[in-house]
């Protein structure tokens, strides 16, 4: 009884990680990590996109005063 506690311990404590481990395994083998990738980068482009669109004059003053320190 006392390997079964050890186990649940284990599991509770370690659930995430061995589950994360398994979709990294998952993913790796079936090469889904560059459509991953991708749609990671699709949706930056678009919240860079809309985030420039709504604050445009302070995204212009960032810019100009990034490039006035080159």
């Amino acid at each position: 009884m006392n390997h079964s506690n050890n186990f649940k311990e284990f599991w509770e404590k370690y659930k995430g990680a061995i589950i994360g481990a398994i979709i990294a395994i998952i993913l790796l083998s079936t090469s889904l990590y560059r459509l991953c990738i991708v749609v990671i980068v699709v949706i930056a482009g678009i919240y860079l996109g809309n985030y420039i669109q709504n604050n445009k004059e302070s995204v212009k003053e960032n810019l100009k005063n990034f490039i006035d320190k080159f």
